[in-house]
């Protein structure tokens, strides 16, 4: 499912293609899950677009399927054909004899599997084998595809970034969102308290049932008075964020001392004003950009999920000729956890 123009869901194109060819230390992986991104959509109207990104595309960054074919010089104990695998879509860290080499740049044009190299809106894709996790038997495919964008995003955001640790509490917003579900568990995991939001009280409900300890429909509370309230007037820790201009100001005002307010979008808008210097300096709080996660927090994330009680929701799974009815599903907001492509139904 690919598209040579930009616009709307009706550009997407169900089409044939060459199979792709493995570089000496590449494999195929016959794709059998590959759940959306918001970054799919966005892309796809024109709206925002990563550096490198060029058209024709092929979407789909979270890749789980099993391994059809091998490079020359793959170590067959790193990958081997029949193996059922998870994708690591960043192109950093990549072997010079890929097909991928060479956009590894974490600060310039970094390559990324689906969002600047074609992805998993296919029945076949190439990936580096050293970006290739085994996914344990005992787990369905469809739940490693929600993994790597989500779970990659919300760990390094919190925890490299923001330095989260046991006994803090952190703000969550969108929880329905893949990367706010992600967060809510594993701030748990990581014995963080949690203050989720959402804008509806379906999504809350499920939030508390992921492990949120408090809940506030960000639509009609007040944000701001519910975190100082909920914290006993001390504020939270860590805010994360991923909505952007619309929650900017009251997730400034939740902080506590010390806080930090870490950006990791921005789908409510990209301008967003401070609206305090005098409430930053007085509060000592940090706002941090949350940058791209390395190689190297791929393997430990995915050990973390594979061996935790992990709640993976998943909206509605999607033959992938019906891409674009996903698509529109995920523009609608009208999804809690993930939406999963099945390219071989």
């Amino acid at each position: 499912m690919r598209y040579t123009e930009t616009g709307g869901s009706e550009v997407l194109e169900y089409v044939d293609v060459a199979d792709p060819e493995p570089g000496p230390v590449d494999v195929v992986v016959r794709v059998e899950a590959c759940s959306l991104n918001r970054l799919d959509v966005v892309q796809r109207n024109g709206w925002f677009a990563l550096d490198g990104f060029t058209l024709p595309h092929i979407a789909g960054m979270d890749i789980a399927g099993t391994v059809v074919a091998v490079g020359d010089a793959v170590d067959p104990a790193q990958s081997a054909v029949g193996d059922r695998v998870v994708v690591d879509p960043s192109l950093a860290g990549v072997d010079d004899r890929s097909v991928h080499a060479g956009r590894g740049d974490l600060y310039g044009a970094l390559g990324v599997l689906g969002a600047t190299a074609d992805g998993g809106y296919a029945e076949l894709c190439v990936v580096p084998a050293s970006h290739v996790y085994r996914v344990p038997a005992s787990m369905p495919i469809e739940h490693a595809a929600t993994f790597p964008t989500a779970y990659l995003t919300a760990s390094h955001a919190m925890f490299d970034v923001g330095k989260l640790v046991a006994g803090e509490t952190v703000m969550i917003h969108a929880a329905g969102s893949g990367v706010s579900v992600a967060a809510i568990q594993l701030a748990k995991a990581a014995g963080a308290t949690v203050l989720a939001t959402a804008g509806s009280e379906a999504k809350l409900e499920r939030a508390v049932e992921l492990g949120a300890d408090h809940v506030l429909n960000n639509r009609t509370g007040d944000v701001t008075g519910w975190a100082r309230e909920v914290t006993s007037g001390a504020g939270v820790d860590v805010v994360l964020d991923h909505v952007g201009a619309a929650l900017f100001a009251p997730s400034l005002f939740s902080l506590g001392i010390g806080g930090r307010l870490v950006s990791c979008g921005n789908t409510s808008g990209d301008a967003a004003a401070v609206p305090s210097l005098g409430f930053m300096f007085h509060q000592r709080a940090s706002i941090l950009g949350s940058d791209a996660y390395r190689p190297e927090e791929f393997g430990p994330a995915w050990e973390t999920f594979c061996s935790g009680d992990f709640v993976v929701p998943i909206e509605r799974e999607f033959a992938l000729a019906d891409a674009a009815e996903a698509q529109e599903q995920m523009l609608a907001n009208d999804v809690f956890g993930k939406l999963v492509l099945r390219p071989q139904t």
